[in-house]
């Protein structure tokens, strides 16, 4: 379901972005020979173009019929697009006459520049096409925030309300918190949201960090290499809520509920072990597999003992409650449509910046090991389907899609758009065969990116298994 989620998601980014070239390429008249959502190397799924009054389809087709070509067809169907489903999902494409990308060269333009062609356009519409599909999903993303300030409003954990502090990643826990902090203050300027928090001592280097531990603030001086270590370890997580181990529902045949555990229970100690935190219960537990354990917990305010049986897994067949507003004082805001859009607008822009800043990491020692592919991007998604965590990961994903390909890296838009504005700064065309060598080194580029990326992705899969 999570491959699926993440599936669904990414055809979404591929449509919008390659849709946004289509639809600037047709308001500039110029001729998109073929629309493809994923690539198709040897083989397409399906193929559909509309000719002579009505749609042909093809599937599983691997080369397209000479029939098809718009040199064969009459004058009123020559604009007309072929529109293809591939099967490797690593992207899609948009493919304008007239223009060399990654799925032509100069070879294959026609010898006689054309009117409807790419190249035959005004500088200032070429630089509109190639930057149709960072606009749209630019675009897209802030419509999608909106839409969910609109839908869901927001829930906003103030970071002292967190009655059993966060969890902390190793790389933490060595600078010198521990488990059940609550960060207060972050070179003395107070803090009161987790996510803003976590920016500043990821992003801004900082030097004192004062936490909340047991009633008493005490000052931790971090490294000044901070952010490489967090670069080289690469944690999932860096800061964790620490949930109480509620009760909300039991799996089929659950051992917790044939002993007479109830929905709503809060679980705080097994055998007389504390267990204050979800995690604490969860590993204790662990320890009693195969043999009995006395379950304390609270049920309507009120302290009880329930005494069970674990099996040899070790486990309650448990659901724990996961929904922040009704473990703690979480403050929520409704929007009306108005007040939606302005917010998501801010949050969508807010969030751009973060991601940029935060790409500094990567220039730390063994900040390309942070560097994450398919795998990783899949990792975010829920095991079920969740309306609010799909359309939220989505817009992430626009963002850093729309990011990603203004880059300035030959290959991607930004290249292009490189190219179109020193065409306009020196009015002369770039030749073609230095735009052949330009394009073959890009590709070169986001390939070994993909190779990087997707190799780390791999590497913490095959050691994640190997360890356990």
């Amino acid at each position: 379901m999570k491959v699926l989620i993440f599936f669904v998601s990414l055809s979404l980014l591929v449509v919008t972005h390659e849709l946004g070239h289509l639809l600037m390429a047709k308001l500039f008249h110029t001729r998109v020979r073929r629309f493809y959502v994923f690539f198709n190397p040897w083989l397409s799924i399906l193929k559909a173009k509309k000719f002579n009054g009505k749609w042909h389809f093809l599937f599983f087709n691997k080369e397209t019929p000479e029939s098809w070509d718009e040199k064969n067809l009459k004058p009123e169907d020559q604009d007309n697009t072929l529109w293809g489903l591939g099967w490797l999902p690593l992207g899609g494409y948009c493919d304008i006459a007239g223009m060399v990308d990654e799925t032509k060269d100069s070879s294959d333009l026609e010898s006689t520049p054309q009117p409807w062609e790419y190249r035959t356009k005004p500088r200032w519409q070429r630089l509109f096409i190639i930057s149709g599909g960072v606009l749209v999903n630019f675009i897209s993303a802030l419509i999608i925030y909106a839409a969910i300030f609109s839908h869901w409003g927001t829930d906003e954990l103030p970071l002292r309300n967190a009655s059993l502090g966060y969890r902390y990643n190793q790389v933490l826990l060595d600078e010198g918190f521990q488990n059940g902090d609550i960060i207060y203050a972050i070179d003395g300027e107070e803090q009161f949201v987790l996510a803003d928090a976590t920016e500043k001592l990821l992003l801004h280097s900082p030097k004192v960090i004062t936490v909340m531990r047991n009633d008493s603030l005490v000052e931790l001086n971090m490294s000044k290499d901070l952010l490489s270590k967090i670069a080289s370890e690469n944690p999932k997580q860096l800061i964790s809520i620490r949930f109480p181990f509620v009760i909300k529902d039991f799996v089929p045949g659950s051992v917790g509920k044939k002993y007479g555990l109830l929905p709503g229970d809060s679980l705080v100690n097994i055998s007389g072990r504390p267990t204050p935190a979800a995690e604490d219960f969860t590993a204790t537990l662990s320890e009693f597999a195969g043999d009995s354990a006395v379950i304390g917990l609270y049920r309507n305010h009120q302290y009880t003992e329930v005494p069970v049986l674990l099996g040899n897994d070790g486990k309650l067949g448990i659901y724990a409650q996961d929904d922040m507003s009704k473990l703690f004082a979480v403050k929520h805001i409704d929007y009306t449509l108005l007040q939606a859009i302005p917010a998501g607008f801010k949050y969508g822009w807010e969030t751009m910046v973060t991601y940029v800043t935060s790409l500094k990491i990567l220039f730390t020692k063994g900040g390309a090991n942070s560097l994450g592919g398919f795998i990783t991007m899949a990792s975010l998604f829920p095991d079920t389907w969740d309306g609010f965590r799909f359309w939220n990961l989505t817009a992430l994903l626009a963002l850093i899609l729309a990011f990603m390909n203004i880059i300035p890296i030959p290959g991607l838009d930004g290249g292009h758009i490189v190219l179109t504005l020193w065409e306009m700064v020196t009015r002369k065309p770039v030749n073609e065969k230095v735009l052949d060598v330009i394009q073959k080194i890009g590709i070169a580029i986001l390939l070994l990116l993909l190779i990087v990326a997707n190799g780390n992705d791999l590497f913490r899969l095959f050691t994640g298994w190997f360890s356990k």
